[in-house]
């Protein structure tokens, strides 16, 4: 093992399971030993037996359905407003001076606190759970996008407009090519990020979502239902990432390697 060697994917899917496996382990031993109350920290074969059951019983796929719809909409409704907007900010200096002070203020902001105005102004259907997660995602967006498009190695710009090119041939001949691999990567960041809010998005005025199982739970003091739903959430989470990795890898085979 050697600082910034890559390890094969093998290695990296043993070392990974590893880990989960540690973790249920120590997990078991606190639990079912009698060294943490099951009050305060169900025990794994509990919570298991209790995710089954609301899986089998209570309908808990369609609230995971309706989060990932929440996750997944309002990401994609923030991506296709913040590409634009970003690699227009990276490319023109002059629109970056006028949208960056703004964006760079906005997305200090926490998402949650604009809870009671998106449910003044939307109500507390799905568009407010909607706007949350697109609030929470298309700011961080927006900068970081401008970023990667703004660092693109001058070297390639100048010899772009040595050969002729014109600014929009540039743009898309040069800068969005170059910065498309760390663009991928941002999305699969920020996607992240977007599912960090959504348990807040569903707290309040929510008849379904993982988020409302978990709020029900805990006036129950369920927390084998509650650790369930963080680890389902974990999950998804997880295998949208690696299908975002995938998918880096596939189209921009030249970028992903040593990641």
């Amino acid at each position: 093992m050697r600082p910034l060697v890559p390890v094969s994917f093998a290695t990296r899917v043993v070392l990974g399971v590893l880990f989960f496996v540690v973790f249920f382990a120590a997990w078991a031993f606190a639990t079912l030993g009698g060294y943490v109350s099951k009050t305060f920290l169900a025990d794994p074969i509990t919570m298991f037996k209790s995710g089954y059951a609301l899986i089998t019983e209570m309908d808990f796929a369609h609230d995971i359905a309706m989060t990932v719809w929440r996750v997944v909409g309002g990401f994609v409704i923030a991506a296709l407003i913040a590409l634009p907007l970003g690699v227009a900010m990276g490319a023109y200096k002059p629109i970056e001076a006028f949208f960056e002070p703004f964006i760079s203020f906005a997305r200090y902001l926490p998402a949650s606190a604009f809870i009671p105005l998106l449910i003044l102004w939307a109500g507390i259907g799905e568009a407010q759970k909607l706007a949350l997660i697109f609030i929470a995602s298309f700011f961080q967006l927006v900068l970081m996008i401008a970023v990667i498009v703004g660092n693109t190695r001058r070297d390639l710009v100048e010899a772009a407009y040595t050969l002729g090119a014109k600014d929009r041939s540039l743009i898309w001949r040069v800068l969005i090519p170059g910065a498309a691999p760390d663009i991928a990567e941002t999305l699969r960041m920020v996607l992240g990020w977007a599912w960090t809010y959504v348990i807040v998005a569903e707290l309040i005025g929510a008849s379904s979502g993982i988020g409302h199982m978990i709020t029900d739970s805990q006036a129950l003091l369920a927390t084998d239902q509650i650790i369930f739903g963080i680890i389902v959430i974990g999950v998804i989470g997880l295998i949208s990432d690696t299908l975002f990795k995938l998918a880096n890898r596939r189209m921009f085979p030249w970028a992903m390697l040593g990641r």
